[in-house]
């Protein structure tokens, strides 16, 4: 047993990690985020991400590195020892994801770039350009959505 308390990932965090894999998140940062979730103190080394998910050091690694891009967890140096520690944000971890993430700023700028390649009038660069639209609409709006789940959260 780790020392998270859990051996396996528990069947529901493994359907969760579907869930997310069917919205497009890859496969091991699904699995490796509920194995986070789940743990007890919402951290955990490498080594225990192996054996909780039954996978290589190298399939970990690349987890991890994923989810340190997107904002989903960070690495802790533990004093006196070679092994760092994945952790989830002090605070709500979706909440620090959405609230860090340029992706709406990225898709939003590709958008503008994919539609100024397009010829004008068209209706596709119409389409690009409304998929633009909406990214930025998610972007001003994202932080009112949060901090209304923070209000909400608070209350319950």
């Amino acid at each position: 047993m780790t020392s998270s308390g859990i051996e396996r990932m528990p069947d529901a965090a493994e359907t969760s990690a579907a869930v997310l894999m069917a919205a497009g998140f890859p496969k091991m940062p699904a699995r490796a985020l509920m194995a986070l979730v789940v743990s007890e103190d919402g951290w955990l080394t490498a080594a225990e991400l192996s054996e909780i998910l039954g996978s290589s050091a190298a399939a970990v690694s690349g987890a991890v590195r994923y989810l340190q891009t997107v904002g989903f967890v960070h690495r802790v140096s533990q004093p006196g020892s070679r092994r760092d520690r994945y952790a989830l944000p002090d605070n709500a971890w979706y909440v620090a994801s959405l609230r860090q993430n340029p992706v709406y700023q990225r898709l939003a700028d590709l958008a503008d770039s994919t539609a100024s390649s397009l010829r004008e009038g068209s209706a596709a660069r119409a389409r690009v350009k409304e998929m633009g639209a909406f990214y930025r609409f998610l972007m001003t709006r994202m932080p009112e959505l949060l901090d209304e789940w923070e209000h909400t959260r608070l209350k319950a």
